[in-house]
């Protein structure tokens, strides 16, 4: 594991996201995905935060980002939603059909991941006082 190191931090945060279309809607197919991808990557890399992996379905995109302590991730999932919509029914005009009300459903998935599992942290931080 990469190690993201600053003035006064170093830390390794990874979060899996996934956008869905509204109303599940099949909108998406391998060119969007391509222009998505492409798309998500320049909107992190404006966070300094990194697209590690970016792949989906018709109805919804996968993403692993990597990205800084400083980005709150809310605006980053608001920043890539909206450049990622506005691009895409810019360049594909013909899926504006699919996106009347937005491209996405306005909820979305977030996970936090890599490093050890959480029972292992767990178990490590009950026992920093004990004996091992």
């Amino acid at each position: 594991m990469e190690y993201r190191k600053g003035r006064h931090v170093v830390s390794a945060l990874h979060v899996h996201l996934v956008f869905v279309t509204r109303y599940r809607r099949g909108a998406l197919d391998d060119d969007a995905l391509s222009r998505l991808r492409d798309t998500f990557a320049a909107a992190s890399a404006d966070f300094g935060a990194r697209l590690v992996e970016c792949d989906g379905e018709a109805d919804h995109v996968h993403l692993l980002l990597e990205y800084p302590p400083t980005v709150t991730l809310a605006r980053l999932v608001n920043s890539l939603k909206g450049v990622g919509s506005r691009l895409l029914l810019r360049d594909r005009p013909e899926l504006r059909r699919f996106a009347q009300k937005g491209l996405w459903s306005p909820s979305y998935f977030a996970a936090s991941c890599g490093g050890a599992p959480i029972e292992i942290v767990r178990k490590y931080v009950a026992n920093q006082r004990s004996a091992t």
